[in-house]
């Protein structure tokens, strides 16, 4: 079992940047692949980033790239989410996830673990 609990999220001026972590549970840590979902308001719940269990590999939905930049500290069992360049519509729920699978599956519902969400805001 892995527990997930993500923090950072918040309120910021378009433009601005925020930073989200995850603190994960668990010793196997580090042989998951990692990732970040969000889901706005009357959307469903997409993909945005994900990192190989070494971090020598990282993937990205195109609405991020050159904007957001994932990462991952195993000593700590965190994996971070570095947002520059904020949009309005980057505002949403963001989710951390956890897959046993190394293969990145970007849907949803190949995803094994789950935290209980960050809201990001993103003001025009």
């Amino acid at each position: 079992q892995v527990q997930l609990v993500e923090s950072g999220g918040g309120l910021v001026q378009a433009g601005g940047s925020l930073r989200l972590s995850c603190a994960a549970s668990g010793r196997t840590f580090s042989s998951y692949l990692m990732g970040w979902f969000r889901q706005a308001p009357g959307k469903e719940r997409e993909f945005v980033a994900a990192i190989s269990w070494s971090g020598g590999s990282t993937y990205y939905a195109d609405s991020v790239k050159g904007r957001f930049t994932i990462s991952r500290d195993n000593a700590k069992n965190t994996v971070y989410l570095q947002m520059n360049s904020l949009k309005p519509e980057d505002t949403a729920v963001y989710y951390c996830a956890a897959d046993r699978n190394p293969v990145l599956n970007p849907g949803v519902g190949s995803w094994d673990y789950w935290g209980q969400g960050t809201q990001v805001t993103v003001s025009s």
